[in-house]
């Protein structure tokens, strides 16, 4: 029996807003979802994140406000910060792009990375669990995150968010900053990812699903909200342990299920 479009659109929406901005990789997740539903393309996967992204945007009015204040010299050196990860990451998705890089179809890569990242997010709080980290964002770390989440989309299943904010923790920030930053540079990078991939659909006639792909995205953006309104109070008092167990074991799931 043949799983109607809107019921599939539902839930992959889901899962994206589920996953966007957890540590856990939303990219890696619709893939294996999509090895039982109908498999959707690269456009579905990509643009779907945009819902997710403009949904926890009333969640940082206070950023947002700090960004707006142009004549503050803490408003100019976030903008800078923000641009230059994000022209790092711009820079390094147009070389992939030209060289034709596309997401597998296979689950084992994806269950490796998982895998993978899980371990390296149990031994990173292991070994900061009694280390003071900084609050403040720094321009090593800018430039560690611009390369973060260019590894990130060479490899579905490291998880943007999860690689950008490992990487600032093992670069010495604090759980709850690192994650912020996370999705500050997130914003521009996936909304640049989403046009990008519309512009050359227009351009080109494709044959997308609209509706299906305009259900998804409303989706995931009401499942993202509520979400990463969780997230941002659980950073306060928890760590990523129990998401670094969960990469391991849905990882290792994947693996014997092959």
């Amino acid at each position: 029996m043949e799983i109607p479009h809107w019921i599939t659109a539902v839930i992959l929406g889901v899962i994206e807003g589920l996953t966007e901005f957890l540590p856990v990789s939303s990219t890696g997740h619709l893939l294996i979802a999509e090895h039982w539903l109908p498999r959707q393309t690269d456009l579905f996967n990509v643009v779907i994140q945009s819902g997710a992204v403009l949904a926890v945007l009333p969640l940082f009015k206070e950023r947002i406000r700090q960004l707006s204040q142009w004549r503050e010299p803490s408003s100019r050196k976030l903008w800078a910060l923000i641009i230059t990860s994000f022209g790092i990451t711009a820079a390094g998705g147009v070389l992939m792009e030209k060289f034709h890089m596309r997401l597998p179809e296979a689950t084992e890569p994806v269950a490796w990375a998982l895998i993978i990242g899980g371990v390296v997010f149990l031994l990173v709080e292991r070994l900061l669990s009694h280390k003071t980290l900084r609050s403040e964002h720094t321009w090593p770390v800018t430039i560690i995150v611009g390369f973060a989440q260019l590894l990130a989309a060479a490899f579905p299943g490291a998880s943007r968010s999860g690689s950008t904010i490992i990487a600032s923790m093992m670069a010495g920030t604090a759980r709850s900053t690192a994650t912020e930053f996370s999705f500050l540079v997130g914003i521009p990078t996936l909304l640049a990812a989403s046009s990008l991939k519309l512009l050359k659909a227009f351009k080109n006639g494709s044959s997308e699903n609209w509706s299906m792909l305009l259900l998804s995205t409303f989706v995931a953006a009401i499942v993202s909200f509520v979400t990463v309104k969780w997230l941002l109070r659980f950073v306060q008092t928890h760590s990523f342990t129990v998401f670094g167990v969960y990469r391991v074991v849905v990882g290792v799931i994947l693996l014997c299920s092959l």
